[in-house]
């Protein structure tokens, strides 16, 4: 199977471990973030891999050279003189994925005990555009569901910003995303013309028209490693999480 790296942000609210090495070389009991990801990914089966770079683009690429390409077939998608976002950085990265087969996107900076085989296995059996991973728990910003887990919306607590893309009789459910997504190429017929936008406006564009489905992984534990103060709190969480990533 395919799977797709986002590595490419400036990680700004890492600040000042990011000042000299980008994030996805950031390391939790001496493992980096991406080798982290890359090990995880080949234990479930995810053996072609892409990542997207641009901060420090060169130290990921040597890290990747040094630790012989993981055993792995691994590309590199270089963002380094413009970052596209999430959506745009696909977009680039989308000439990797042309044997047709749904595929999984997944941030450098979340860790999660979620089982990716599994969420395959729904995504195919949905017969949606797109599976985003959910979680019921607190954020500002959540997607916002149907009670058949079909993407409606959208909202922004803080700015006070809704945006409801599809029409439902049920009520709308919110859900905060877990940045892993699995993708059908379907959705490339979606991309704008414009190189940079975010994968969240892509969903609620092709919402519109598509399935997109929301995988509830309530169970599981997840930690977003993009902000300061998640990574230097509870080692308890951050230890369970990580015995589910092969050493």
């Amino acid at each position: 199977m395919q799977a797709m790296i986002l590595a490419a942000g400036l990680g700004t609210r890492l600040k000042p471990l990011t000042d000299k090495i980008p994030k996805a070389l950031i390391k939790l009991n001496g493992h980096t973030l991406l080798g982290l990801q890359i090990k995880k990914l080949k234990s479930e089966g995810f053996h072609q891999i892409i990542i997207n770079v641009h901060h420090f683009a060169d130290q990921i690429k040597d890290y990747i050279k040094q630790n012989n390409y993981f055993d792995c077939t691994i590309q590199i998608s270089d963002e380094s003189e413009n970052l596209l976002d999430t959506g745009g950085g696909l977009k680039k990265a989308s000439h990797f994925f042309s044997d047709g087969k749904p595929f999984l996107v997944h941030n450098v900076d979340i860790l999660s005990n979620i089982n990716l085989k599994k969420m395959m296995d729904f995504h195919v059996g949905s017969s949606s555009i797109a599976t985003l991973a959910i979680q019921d728990r607190k954020s500002s910003r959540k997607f916002l569901f149907d009670e058949k887990l079909v993407l409606c919306g959208w909202m922004n607590e803080k700015a006070d910003k809704k945006i409801i893309t599809r029409d439902s009789q049920s009520r709308l459910l919110p859900f905060s995303f877990s940045g892993i997504q699995i993708i059908d190429p379907k959705l490339f017929t979606y991309f704008p013309d414009e190189d940079v936008f975010s994968l969240i406006d892509l969903y609620l564009t092709s919402a519109q028209k598509e399935k997109i489905t929301g995988y509830v992984h309530n169970e599981d534990e997840w930690i977003d490693l993009g902000k300061i103060e998640n990574v230097n709190q509870s080692e308890r969480l951050l230890h369970k999480i990580m015995n589910t990533y092969p050493a």
